[in-house]
C-alpha cells in the first residue's frame, strides 16, 4: 500500500535534510588537508559513494520508518551504526583504491556525518512535533477492540502526538466503548473491521489482541490484511523493551521469549565511572559559566545564589538537591496560590510563565544552566548522570508501590522523561519512561540519553528564542474541528453507506 501523501511529504523532507547533512560532512572529509591528490570529478563520485552507502545502511536499520524516528534514543543508536558501518566500509576499502580519502579523514567524515544528520534530525523533529501538537501530519487510525487496552492505547495516542497517529475509528463492543471512554469514536462491531476500515479510509489498524476472543482475532487480523491494511498487533506489556523479545515460535504458532534483564558487574562500575569522570570534566568546563550565572543572580535582586531542595533518592533516602536560584526568594511558599494554573496531571505540577521565575531566571532555565550545580550531586554519589527524575516528598507520597520501585537506582541529572515526555503534561508519561527505564537500564541506553539530553537543551533554546522567552505551553491541542464532532459525523456516513451496500 502506498503510503499516504501527507507521510510521503515527510519521508522525502527527511531523506532530503540527510542528503543534505551527509554531503556537508563527507565533502569535508574528501578535501581535508593531508588526503590523497584527486581530481574534482574523483572528489564529487567520493562523496556521492560515500553518501549512497550512508542511505543503503540508514534504509536497512530503518531509520526512515516511523516506528524508528519517534523514539530518540533509537534514533541516534541506529544513526550511529550507520556512520560506523560507513566508516569500516570506507577503511576496509581504502587499502586497495589509491584515491580514497586517509583513515582519519574516513573517521572525521563519520563523525561529522553523525553529528550533522543529528541535528539536522533535530530540527525537523521539533518541527513536526510542533505542526503535531496543532493537529497537522496526524495518521487516522483504526484500533479494533474496546476494552482497557484498547483504552489504554487510545490515551497513549493523545499522551504523544509526536508519534503521528489519530484515533479515528473503534471497532468492538459497544457496552465496553462506553464503559471504556471510547463512545465518541466507536463505530460498530468486530465483524465490521473491514468495512469500516475501507468506508472511513483509514489505512492502519491496531489490533488490541487482549480485548478480543481468539476466534475474533485472528480473523478481524485476516481480513484486516486482506483490504491491504497496515497492521499492528499489541502485545498487552508495559515497560518491556522490544530489544528484549525474541521470536519463539511453537509448532509455527507466533510467540515471543522474553530475555531477563542482566546486567554485568562491569556496566555497574562502568556508570559510575562515566558519572565521575563526566561530572568533574563538565564542572571544570563550566566553572566561568556558573561564575558569570552567578553574578547574574546576585545582581538581580541580592538574594541568594543557590536554591538547595529536599528530594527522594536511592532506597527512599533524603538528600539536598542543589541549583542556581531561578525564581525570587521563598517562591516555594507561593506555590500552593498557583495550583490552579498548573498544567500537568496527578501530583507534578509545572505553572507555564511562572510570575515567581526571575528575568535571569528564564534564560538560566531555557538553557539548563540552573541544573549544573546537580554535577556535585553525581560527584557525590546522591545521583547519577542518568536515572528516573529526583521526586520531592510531597509527589512520592502520591505514588504507588510499582513507582516507587524507582528507588532502586539513583535519580539522575537526566533522564528518559526529561528526553522524551518533559512536554507531555500526562503523568502516565512520566510513570510510562520511568518504569521503562528501571526494567530497561543499560550503559547504552544511559549514552543515547546522554546524546538525547544535548538535542533537548538546544532545542529549547531555539524555542525559547522564537518565542522571545515564554514558555512553550505543555497542554496538549485540542484536535481541530472538535473530534468528538467530527467522528460521530464519520460515523454516520460509514453507516449509511455500510447499509446501501449491505
Amino acid at each position: 500500500m502506498a503510503l499516504p501523501r501527507g507521510s510521503r511529504f515527510l519521508r522525502y523532507l527527511l531523506i532530503g535534510l540527510d542528503a543534505a547533512a551527509l554531503t556537508v560532512a563527507w565533502t569535508i572529509a574528501s578535501l581535508m588537508v593531508g588526503t590523497r591528490a584527486r581530481s574534482a570529478l574523483a572528489t564529487i563520485l567520493l562523496v556521492v559513494a560515500f553518501v549512497a552507502a550512508s542511505f543503503v545502511l540508514f534504509n536497512t536499520l530503518g531509520l526512515y520508518r516511523s516506528r524508528v524516528c519517534t523514539v530518540r534514543v533509537l534514533e541516534y543508536e541506529r544513526l550511529a551504526r550507520g556512520c560506523l558501518g560507513v566508516a569500516l566500509l570506507g577503511l576496509a576499502t581504502t587499502a586497495v583504491v589509491d584515491w580514497l580519502p586517509s583513515a582519519e579523514s574516513i573517521v572525521i567524515g563519520a563523525s561529522l556525518a553523525f553529528i550533522l544528520v543529528t541535528v539536522s534530525r533535530s530540527g525537523y523533529r521539533a518541527w513536526l512535533t510542533n505542526r503535531r501538537r496543532v493537529g497537522d501530519y496526524l495518521r487516522p487510525i483504526l484500533l479494533v477492540g474496546a476494552g482497557d487496552e484498547s483504552a489504554d492505547i487510545a490515551a497513549l495516542l493523545t499522551e504523544h502526538p509526536e508519534l503521528g497517529y489519530r484515533t479515528a475509528a473503534v471497532v468492538g463492543d459497544k457496552r465496553e466503548a462506553s464503559a471504556h471512554g471510547l463512545a465518541d469514536v466507536w463505530y460498530a462491531d468486530v465483524d465490521c473491521a473491514r468495512d469500516v476500515l475501507s468506508e472511513s479510509g483509514v489505512a492502519g489498524a491496531i489490533v488490541c489482541s487482549n480485548d478480543l476472543r481468539l476466534s475474533e482475532l485472528n480473523r478481524a487480523v485476516q481480513e484486516l490484511l486482506d483490504a491491504g491494511a497496515h497492521v499492528q498487533l499489541s502485545s498487552g506489556l508495559h515497560s518491556i523493551d522490544v530489544g528484549r523479545l525474541r521470536p519463539s515460535p511453537l509448532a509455527h504458532e507466533p510467540l515471543f521469549y522474553v530475555e531477563h534483564v542482566s546486567l554485568a558487574s562491569w556496566q555497574l562500575a562502568t556508570k559510575r565511572a562515566i558519572d565521575v569522570t563526566v561530572a568533574s570534566f563538565l564542572l571544570v568546563l563550566t566553572a566561568p559559566l556558573l561564575l558569570l550565572a552567578a553574578l547574574g543572580i546576585k545582581l538581580q535582586d541580592r538574594g541568594p545564589i543557590l536554591f538547595k531542595q529536599s528530594r527522594i533518592g536511592r532506597h527512599g533516602a533524603r538528600f539536598a538537591c542543589y541549583k542556581l536560584r531561578t525564581m525570587r526568594e521563598h517562591a516555594d511558599r507561593e506555590l500552593e496560590q498557583l495550583r490552579d494554573r498548573n498544567v500537568r496531571d496527578g501530583p507534578l505540577a509545572k505553572i507555564p510563565n511562572d510570575p515567581r521565575v526571575t528575568v535571569f531566571g528564564r534564560v538560566l532555565r531555557a538553557t539548563s544552566i540552573d541544573e549544573l550545580p546537580q554535577l556535585w550531586n553525581v560527584l557525590n554519589g546522591t545521583m547519577s548522570l542518568v536515572g528516573p527524575r529526583p521526586a520531592l516528598p510531597d509527589e512520592v507520597a502520591h505514588f504507588d508501590a510499582q513507582l516507587r520501585a524507582r528507588e532502586a537506582v539513583l535519580p539522575g541529572l537526566t533522564g528518559l522523561w526529561q528526553v522524551e515526555g518533559r512536554d507531555n503534561p500526562s503523568f502516565a508519561a512520566y510513570r510510562r519512561f520511568d518504569l521503562f527505564y528501571l526494567q530497561n537500564w543499560s550503559v547504552t541506553l544511559d549514552i543515547m540519553i546522554l546524546l538525547g539530553t544535548v538535542e533537548s537543551i538546544i532545542t529549547r533554546v531555539f524555542r525559547a528564542l522564537l518565542h522571545r522567552g515564554e514558555e512553550i505551553p505543555l497542554a496538549p491541542p485540542e484536535v481541530r474541528d472538535s473530534e468528538g464532532e467530527a467522528s460521530r459525523a464519520l460515523r454516520r456516513e460509514t453507516k449509511k453507506s455500510m447499509a446501501r451496500n449491505a
